[in-house]
Order: C-alpha cells, then structure tokens, then sequence
C-alpha cells in the first residue's frame, strides 16, 4: 500500500542495523531497524486505542527516541500528528485538543495531573510518556507486535497539523500533507547535500518545523546518523561537535557558542554544515563566526504554513543579512501589500511563495485560509522583504508585528490579553527588541487604570500561569498613554525605538 512519507523516510531502514541515533561521543544509541520495531509497537498502541486515520494526535513530551519514535507510528496509522511546545500552559494545551478535535493526548506524567480533567473534558484519552520512553504509552506498547503495515495514504492527505498563532483571536491550525513535508525534505536534501555518511547535531526541540520536520526527515531521507541532545547545553554540543559533520540551529546556538573560548576553528574541522534559521541571524554573528571558525553559517527562511521556502547556496556566496535564493521548485515573489502587483526587485513588499511545500490551508478556518492563501496557490505570508541585486531575499519585517525569541513565536497580542486583563492594567502593548542572546525578547508597556499602581511582581507571576514561560515579557514598563497615529492605532514602531537599549 502507499504511503508517501512511510515510503520513503521509513520503509527503506526496515531491518537495518545501520545506526540511526548516537550518543554525544559518536557510539551508537539505536540502530534503524530497532527504531522502527518501536515505532510499529506504537503504531499498534495506537490502533488499539481506536485512532483511526485523519484522527488527530497531540503530543506535548520531552524530546526522547519514544518521542520521535511516535511520529512515525501517526505516519505508519494515518493519525495526523500535532506536537506542542513543553511550555504551553494547561489553558493553552486546553484550545489545542479542543480545536483539533484531538482524539489522544500524550504528556510527560509530570504534567499528568493537570491535563488529565483538559482530556476528559474534551472527550480525549490522555496517555503519559516521560523523557526517558517511561510511562503508560510505553507501558501499552512493549507487548504489541514489533510489526505494523503502513495504512494507505495518498499524498494530498494530511499528515501534521502545527499550530500558529495570529496576531488576533486565537492560534491557526496549519494543515501539512504527506507531499508538503516529503516534498520540502527531498529539496532540502538536496541542496544542502546531505548523504547517508552525515552525521547531524541535534539540538532542537521535536514540536515544531525546523527540528522535525527538516532536521528529522533529512537524516531519514538520507539514511544518515544524528547525535540526538535533548536540548541545547553549550558542554554538551562543544562535546558532540568533533563526531558531527552538520548542524542545524537558531541564532540563539551560534551566540552561546561564540561566547565559549572552548569553540575553536580546531574543533569544528571535521564539520562541513552550519545551518541557521527560526529567527534572524545578526549579520554581526555570522561573520564572528566565520573568523572563529572559517565556516560561514548557512541563512534559510521557512515558515510553519510552508516549511523552507529559501536559503542561501551550499556552493556560492552565503550573504549575511539575507536568507538566500527560493529553493528548487518554490516560487516567491515580492508584491504590493495592497494590490497584490509584483514589485521589482530593490522594493519592499509581501512575501508570497508557491509550491509543493505550501500548506493545504488552516483547519476548520475557511475564510482565513481564502485571506492569505490566493486561488493561484501563492501564499501570502506576511513577511516584508525585498530583492537584492542577485536576487537574494532580505527581509527587513514582520507586517504582522510577530515576536521571534530564542527560535520560538511570539505573537504580541496573545501576550497582550493577558496583561489587560490584569489589576490596575488599563490598556498594553507588547513589542520585541533587541536582544543580545535570543535575538529578539518581549517587553510590555502598561497604561495604569487611574488612581493604580500595577504591581509587577504579581503581574509577572499571574501572567506565567496563563502564558508559556518564553512568551512572558522579560521587562514591564508603566507609561501614561500609548503613542498613537491620527486612526487611533498604537504606534509599536516608536515603542520599539524608544525601548530598543533594554537588554543592550
């Protein structure tokens, strides 16, 4: 039967004793044909559990093997796969199982007891898997059949299911087929010459694009090995790096790297691929990188909607400051953000893209996806940018006003229904600056009810009941009144001129 992702990530390492995971010092952790044999006792668990294909799965757990090893189970059963940041809140995990319709949730058991009432509210089973492959999940799985047929699937069908926050009202399931994440791997691959002797420094989480859906399914797709940490440590990649030959990573990585007199040109040698992506690369950085190291950090833009749609050339110039050319087979263009016209190249417009790796749409949001997804199959993403000289795409904006920290999204809004509703907090608005380490980082501006006096402490810890640690803001300000234009519209540009040195 054929099953496009299972096909040709998976089907080809069936038996193999090739080594698929590593530990830091290059031995062997888990070979393929194991991986799979785990993978198929999961895919029978959850067929016992009465998952059906197109039923929904969450996941928020611990970057492990299990873990990963549960991905591809929901691609051998058909089950739509949605993985979720660790650091959501019970409240946030609440919207996703409900929205999707989600028939099973898996969490790490310490989190157990406060999604156990979400589940069962919902209608959902809720199953536990801790870091270390302990738990219910693996419990129920380690008497089934380390074999599982793969279940039919045509190409257009849906295999993942990312949420993505908008900058009003609530989060945007975005629909991923087998096609749009099997397509962009094979590119990727390709491009960034990845072979079967690869060996990948993993350092990203499993919940979101970058780390699972273009790290993962590269290796896969190649049959080559990956060093799996289950976060970044700066001793355990400096460690790691010597029986590496690629790494992927956000800025974030490559800023704690440089800080460490320990990361040497001598020690990255033997790697031949430093990737960067997620959030902006400092142009600063790249090139303290490249004196560190003689590497130059590889710049590639993607988006949740669309995976990678550019990057800069393995062969050819790597211009910091932009993130490269469109990969094969992807269309971009720069367009007027109200006419829709395509602009020439110098000139700052909308990022629209076409092809095989663009979405199916947001689920169970049709009017939404008509907005930013146009008949002729572009879509809209958002992203102001415009073209250089040769054609590379510097992106100068976010239309959206999207907060990128440390890697993760950050959608001010969200943040700023939070804060309004807060004591003595009449109005907010939250913006990101400038920050040495993650980038980007959050800072709200408060306007107090009159006669109050907002109590930060208390605000801050209310807030990180209801908000994921990372979208907290790292500093709080009390002003009078918002700047605004002659429409009333909060001025966000001149808040972030006037609190750009926060972290500086």
């Amino acid at each position: 039967m054929a099953n496009p992702l299972f096909d040709e990530l998976f089907a080809p390492h069936l038996g193999s004793d090739r080594a698929f995971l590593l530990n830091p010092d290059g031995s062997a952790a888990l070979g393929y044909g194991d991986f799979l044999s785990d993978a198929s006792q999961l895919a029978n668990t959850l067929a016992d559990l009465g998952l059906a294909p197109g039923d929904r799965l969450v996941v928020q757990a611990e970057k492990s093997p299990t873990a990963l090893a549960l991905y591809a189970a929901a691609v051998m059963t058909g089950v739509v796969y949605l993985p979720l940041n660790t650091a959501y809140t019970a409240e946030e995990v609440r919207y996703f199982v409900g929205d999707s319709g989600a028939r099973l949730l898996i969490c790490d058991p310490g989190r157990g007891d406060a999604l156990r009432p979400v589940a069962a509210e919902l209608g959902a089973r809720l199953v536990t898997l801790a870091a270390d492959g302990s738990g219910e999940l693996s419990n129920l799985a380690k008497s089934k059949p380390t074999h599982f047929s793969p279940v039919e699937r045509k190409s257009n069908d849906l295999a993942a299911l990312l949420y993505t926050s908008g900058t009003t009202g609530r989060s945007k399931g975005a629909m991923l087929s087998h096609q749009n994440l099997l397509s962009n791997a094979q590119v990727l691959a390709a491009a960034w010459r990845f072979t079967a002797s690869d060996v990948l420094l993993h350092a990203l989480p499993v919940f979101h694009t970058h780390g699972l859906f273009v790290a993962t399914n590269i290796a896969l797709l190649t049959g080559g090995a990956m060093i799996f940490l289950p976060k970044f440590d700066t001793d355990a990649v400096i460690s790691a790096l010597p029986h590496a030959t690629a790494m992927m990573g956000v800025p974030t990585f490559y800023t704690r790297l440089l800080d460490d007199p320990r990361f040497t040109r001598d020690l990255t040698a033997h790697m031949r691929l430093f990737t960067s992506g997620s959030a902006p690369l400092l142009a600063e950085t790249h090139e303290a990188f490249a004196q560190r190291t003689g590497h130059r950090i590889l710049e590639r833009y993607g988006m949740t909607e669309t995976n990678m749609n550019t990057s800069n050339p393995y062969d050819g110039p790597r211009k910091p400051g932009t993130v490269g050319l469109p990969l094969e087979g992807v269309e971009l263009k720069i367009t007027d953000p109200d006419t829709g016209a395509t602009l020439p190249k110098g000139e700052i417009g909308i990022i629209e893209v076409r092809g095989a790796n663009v979405f199916q749409g947001y689920w169970q949001m049709p009017e939404k996806t008509a907005e930013e997804l146009r008949p002729d199959g572009f879509f809209i993403t958002g992203d102001l940018a415009r073209l250089d000289e040769d054609g590379y795409v510097v992106i100068v904006g976010r239309s959206k006003d999207l907060i990128i920290s440390g890697g993760y999204n950050i959608y001010p809004k969200e943040v700023e229904l939070v804060l309004d509703e807060m004591p003595g907090v009449l109005e907010s608005a939250v913006i990101g600056v400038p920050h040495p380490d993650f980038g980007e980082s959050v800072v709200g501006v408060l306007v107090a009810e009159k006669g109050a006096a907002p109590d930060i402490p208390v605000i801050l810890a209310e807030a990180g009941k209801r908000l994921a640690k990372f979208k907290l803001p790292k500093r709080l300000v009390v002003v009078d009144a918002l700047p605004r234009n002659t429409m009333g519209k909060v001025q966000k540009n001149v808040l972030r001129e006037r609190y750009a040195q926060s972290f500086a």
